[in-house]
């Protein structure tokens, strides 16, 4: 056991945040920290490390263990370049290296025992070096910051100048290349595209210490954690497995609670209608059963009701209208901030009730794309052209969407003056701001805060074509699955741009991937994608790299949307025929076989006539069975 949590208290006036908590972190196990937004996942983690004090309880670390810990913002200002400040967490090997190389100026200029004694330090740095894996630190650091979306040339930026999500970036970095014994880390996704998290997956897979990640990340926590800690109302509760298992676990343990509850209230019910109606007798034996009835009750350990969290926001998405088979028809668009290229020339069609999801690396172009389809900025080249009756209900990540100096309500009330002061505190109160929350500032409110009112105007926005631009950014697992729950019961059309991979699978019936400034198109989920992604990155893109990719990559219009879907039909009659051929082949080899058998036989071979119609037999057989064989060469190939 690497770290042990006991019996945790912790409060903030009113506020329980938790009452005798405990958990463990083994060696080299990786754990998950989960629960709602507020519930004290990130003070938790502080306590932990010592930045907040407990009210009461103990944490202990093993002895001679060490503890890195990511916060999820950074103020980070170092002076130094992205390479030079992660480069830094190899101080100890920097240090060794620069006494190697001191050493060797000096051995240039000694002779006899002096000499003998320097080259017998050299020799102790050289091994000392070769054990810390000195040679291959710039490597790693280099692997590492590429890993995380770095390009090389970007390596020499000062960090002083990189946004807040960059600088997590680097600090997390430096982190892992720091090794402590156990990495507590906040949140450690937020910044990263999904190639990068993919990355990171696989390294903290192969970390060698243990791991404790507080994450929304659903998809990366099951590729991840085999433990999930849970902090509820105050309580902390432990589950073996990914966050899948942990999902069901809980609300099997949650069901068998409030079956147990409701069956103890039932009983209780059934138990005072009995009392009641014996006493109604007004007899004297009714009146003893009715009183031994009474003290059963009495006796009666009560099962508590599971608690409610009022955490759950009311979202029902449904058009005002249904639009055109026909929603949005983009041809040849093209977009640059010089000297970079976004996209160029490019082409692909959306229709009535498809859930498209757009994915790709940071500063590929998704986000504006969006902008340029909601006439936030203007395309450089290309058309766009909306079908019949296509009414538009924009979701933006940044919430420009949004007037930052005007209250929840007014924001409400202005863009939708029919609705009565009632309806509108209603509708708030649905997306959790009730009381005097809704005459908070725009400007005032959180990420998620700000989230959940652009998802309460676009529920009123009766749209039946949504374009969202990261909708589950700063929202907690229970308001991302209700969000994944509204989509997908929701008749219109959406386009999306998401790097959570959990919820692209849970709500995209199609996927478009912007790499090397094209399209790609794949018609399926995000599991989907992953299976056919080298597939169709060879036809789209070539052999080249697709970060190398330029304008001459063929566009989505080579293979179309239709052409895709008949591709697929088929390659699913291909699949089919092969298994039939298969079968058929396995069928008469064993008929082939059997027959062997029976020529052994005396009663057999003594008669001819029966010799006769089973080589018959076997020859068409062995006929027919060349055919299949060829057949099934040319459906395998």
């Amino acid at each position: 056991m690497i770290l042990a949590c006991h019996n945790l208290n912790k409060s903030f006036g009113d506020q329980v945040i938790v009452k005798d908590g405990s958990f463990h972190i083994e060696d080299r196990e990786k754990a998950a920290l989960v629960g709602v937004n507020g519930a004290g996942k990130s003070t938790l983690l502080k306590m932990i490390i010592g930045e907040l004090p407990v009210d009461g309880g103990n944490i202990t670390l093993a002895k001679d263990k060490t503890l890195g810990y990511l916060a999820q913002h950074q103020d980070l200002s170092c002076g130094k370049t992205i390479y030079e400040e992660v480069e830094s967490a190899k101080t100890e090997i920097l240090e060794l290296e620069e006494q190697i190389r001191n050493v060797e100026q000096e051995l240039s200029h000694l002779t006899g025992t002096a000499l003998e004694e320097k080259l017998s330090t050299y020799h102790r740095l050289t091994s000392a070096f070769e054990r810390a894996d000195g040679y291959a630190y710039k490597s790693e650091v280099t692997g590492v910051l590429k890993g995380l979306g770095f390009a090389e040339d970007e390596f020499s930026k000062c960090v002083d100048d990189l946004s807040g999500g960059q600088k997590t970036r680097v600090s997390l970095g430096k982190l892992l290349l720091t090794k402590p014994d156990i990495l507590l880390l906040d949140e450690p996704t937020n910044h990263l595209d999904m190639n990068s998290i993919a990355w990171l997956e696989t390294y903290l897979l192969n970390y060698p210490g243990a791991v404790l990640i507080v994450s929304h990340d659903r998809y990366f926590l099951n590729r991840v954690v085999t433990k999930v800690i849970e902090i509820e109302l105050g309580t902390v509760m432990s589950y073996s497995g990914n966050y899948t298992a942990y999902a069901e676990k809980k609300r099997q343990i949650r069901d068998a609670r409030l079956k147990e509850y409701l069956n103890q209230q039932r009983e209780i019910k059934h138990q005072e209608a009995v009392i009641e109606k014996l006493k109604s007798f007004n007899r004297e034996k009714s009146i003893k059963r009715a009183e031994s009835r009474e003290k059963m009750l009495d006796k009666m350990v009560l099962v508590d009701k599971p608690a409610e969290i009022n955490t759950d926001i009311h979202l029902h998405l449904e058009p005002s209208c249904t639009s055109g088979n026909d929603v949005l028809k983009v041809e040849q668009l093209s977009k640059s901030f010089p000297p970079q290229t976004l996209f160029q020339n490019i082409d692909f069609e959306i229709k009535r009730g498809e859930h498209v999801a757009i994915i790709g690396d940071n500063g590929t172009g998704k986000t504006t794309l969006l902008k340029i389809l909601n006439h936030v900025i203007p395309a450089d080249s290309g058309t766009f052209t909306l079908g019949t009756n296509v009414k538009i209900g924009y979701y933006d990540q940044e919430h420009h969407v949004l007037n930052m100096d005007k209250t929840i309500f007014d924001e409400i009330s202005d863009d939708y003056p029919a609705l009565t002061n009632t309806r509108i505190r209603n509708i708030l109160a649905a997306f959790l701001f009730t009381g005097d929350d809704v005459f908070k500032l725009i400007g005032d409110l959180s990420g998620g805060e700000r989230g959940r009112v652009s998802l309460a105007k676009l529920m009123l926005s009766e749209a039946n074509f949504l374009i969202l631009d990261e909708p589950t950014n700063h929202l907690d697992i229970a308001s991302k699955e209700i969000l994944e729950n509204a989509l997908n019961d929701y008749t219109g059309t959406v386009l999306y741009v998401s790097h959570d991979r959990y919820f692209i699978n849970q709500t995209a019936s199609r996927i478009l991937e912007l790499t090397g400034n094209t399209f790609i198109n794949y018609i399926g989920n995000y599991d989907y994608y992953l299976e056919k992604k080298e597939e169709l990155n060879k036809v789209y893109l070539g052999n080249t790299q697709v970060v190398e990719t330029t304008s001459s990559a063929p566009s989505t219009s080579k293979l179309s949307w239709q052409e895709q879907k008949e591709e697929q039909a088929r390659q699913r009659k291909r699949q089919n025929d092969l298994k039939k051929t298969e079968e058929r082949i396995a069928k008469l080899e064993e008929r082939n076989m059997e027959i062997d058998e029976l020529l052994a036989q005396e009663e057999i071979y003594t008669n001819s006539v029966k010799c006769q119609e089973l080589a018959k037999e076997k020859s068409s057989n062995e006929e027919e069975l060349e055919l299949l064989y060829d057949k099934w060469t040319e459906l395998a190939e």
